[in-house]
């Protein structure tokens, strides 16, 4: 089948729910339209230590930045392309391309995105992203305060974000921009959930309207650092950590802030809790509606999955290197993968998911 621009708006934002409700009848191990949706690693690199991440732990591909030409060739591989996210396990701020590539999808229409850890983010590179017309910025800080940032992220750079994303939000509001949206995530750990008001506290202070808590992903087996279940805080919190929750929610409400524990802002209608199906990755829409590519060019499934299983030949889908992305994307792993998506024996890296995440 060819890639070709869907029927729609290619200047508007990509709409999560409007297209997961597009195809919620059309789920067959044939997908029976192109991606919308591109999540592009520019870079495996990073310069943090965080113990929820695998690459800490292991290299799982050999270190890169993805290509300036193996970018363009996926990119134009998916002319009907809504929406881009420009992360994966590394740092994408430290890729020299990065606001050439954000300016390069934009000049499609194309509604951009990436996290960051916020150390790199400096008036020049920042001065760039803002050039570029980048739509929105998510900063992972994790913690806060200090010592506990250190202890989940690896390095003591805790006071070197918070006074790079105040002057970011500083210039943007000095200059009238804007764009990009800045936001606050934190990786819900029952050692930070205390930290919850705190934290909305401190994006207040340097005018971060919106802040969001995440789902820790964690191996079943082997577990690493503290991406452990017993640290999960989704369909488990106690009555104490949910007043922690509670605090945070009323707090933003009375700043004029937005917060958010559903996830809502990547996939529509999830929650903390889920609705007990026995089989929560049958909700999964994302072998139907993306593509996922490593630095190097592999195709793997989504984000999640390098957090959710060992080994990226577990569910490797295909190679942007040796393949055209319309061979891959109904090629015969793409197929088997819907498949057993489809079936009461899904693939293992989806058996924990539901898409109940904050990404």
């Amino acid at each position: 089948m060819s890639l070709s621009r869907e029927a729609q708006n290619p200047h508007a934002p990509f709409d999560p729910r409007r297209y997961h409700e597009s195809v919620a009848g059309e789920r067959t191990e044939v997908a029976q339209r192109p991606p919308v949706c591109l999540y592009l690693e520019v870079t495996n690199r990073c310069n943090l230590l965080c113990t929820t991440c695998p690459r800490t732990y292991e290299q799982l591909e050999p270190p890169a930045d993805m290509s300036w030409d193996l970018f363009v060739s996926i990119v134009d591989q998916v002319p009907g392309l809504a929406r881009a996210v420009l992360h994966g396990v590394g740092e994408p701020m430290l890729v020299a391309d990065l606001p050439r590539m954000v300016g390069y999808l934009k000049d499609r229409g194309v509604y951009v995105v990436f996290n960051t850890n916020g150390t790199v983010l400096g008036e020049r590179n920042g001065r760039a992203l803002i050039d570029a017309c980048l739509d929105e910025l998510r900063v992972s800080l994790d913690a806060s305060n200090r010592e506990s940032f250190k202890a989940i992220r690896g390095r003591d750079y805790f006071g070197r974000i918070i006074r790079n994303v105040r002057a970011f939000r500083e210039l943007q509001e000095r200059e009238g921009h804007s764009k990009p949206l800045v936001s606050f995530w934190l990786t819900g750990l029952r050692e930070t959930v205390e930290q919850l008001p705190a934290f909305v506290q401190i994006a207040a202070e340097i005018s971060v309207k919106e802040v969001y808590l995440q789902r820790l992903v964690f191996f079943d087996e082997s577990a690493i650092g503290k991406a452990r279940p017993d640290q999960a805080l989704f369909e488990r919190l106690t009555e104490e950590e949910a007043a922690y929750l509670k605090q945070a929610e009323e707090l933003a409400r009375s700043l004029g802030m937005t917060f958010s524990a559903s996830g809502a802002t990547s996939e529509p209608s999830l929650s903390l809790k889920g609705g007990g199906d026995l089989s929560p990755w049958s909700l999964c829409r994302r072998p139907w509606s993306l593509m996922y590519f490593t630095a190097n060019g592999r195709a793997l499934p989504c984000c999640i999955a390098p957090f959710s299983q060992h080994g990226y030949d577990n569910y490797t889908l295909g190679h942007a290197r040796q393949q055209a992305l319309r061979d891959i994307w109904n090629g015969p792993a793409y197929q088997h993968f819907r498949a057993a998506l489809l079936s009461d024996e899904p693939p293992k890296c989806c058996a924990n998911c539901g898409l109940r995440w904050s990404l």
